[in-house]
């Protein structure tokens, strides 16, 4: 055998009698000594609404028609009287105060305008503030140690746990 073979064999053999060192993994559970919440405030805002109940003043009901008839009768009553521009001057007296007549005993029953309650709806923002957590914090015992760790959840009594072993070198 050539003499290269010889020292590559060699150095095999020999990387082979020394053992590696690797870690060595296993699963074992933990006692939880205690768990506290990590609390976040929210603001998330709401409507509130209430119906408030005003006043309303109401105007009469009127009706025009008897404004409308009585001026064409004063003003048919009113042409009957005078002649030239008299006669339009009476016309035009006589259609005034046949409105203001007609429009009288038509609405002399109107009365005057009442008072209703009419609801109104008003809303406002408010602020609402919540609480919720966010993460625990987990104090656990693992072989008479304490150790302290954030969580997104609450594990319960017991904590599974990966060991990891390797020696120092």
């Amino acid at each position: 055998m050539k003499m290269q073979t010889k020292l590559i064999l060699s150095a095999l053999c020999l990387g082979a009698a020394v053992p590696a060192v690797q870690a060595v993994e296993f699963e074992d559970y933990a006692r939880v000594v205690r768990v506290t919440p990590q609390m976040e405030r929210i603001n998330r805002p709401r409507q509130e609404c209430r119906t408030e109940y005003v006043q309303v003043q109401q105007q009469p009901q009127r009706s025009v028609g008897g404004s409308i008839i009585g001026g064409v009768a004063g003003a048919l009553l009113g042409s009957q009287v005078g002649s030239g521009h008299g006669k339009t001057a009476a016309t035009a007296a006589g259609a005034i105060a046949g409105a203001v007549v007609g429009d009288r005993v038509d609405n002399q029953n109107a009365g005057p305008g009442g008072v209703t309650e009419q609801a109104v709806k008003q809303c406002r923002m408010v602020d609402n503030w919540e609480q919720r957590p966010n993460g625990y914090e987990v104090v656990y015992d693992y072989r008479g140690r304490n150790y302290t760790s954030f969580m997104s959840y609450d594990p319960g009594e017991r904590l599974r746990l990966r060991v990891s072993v390797e020696p120092m070198q």
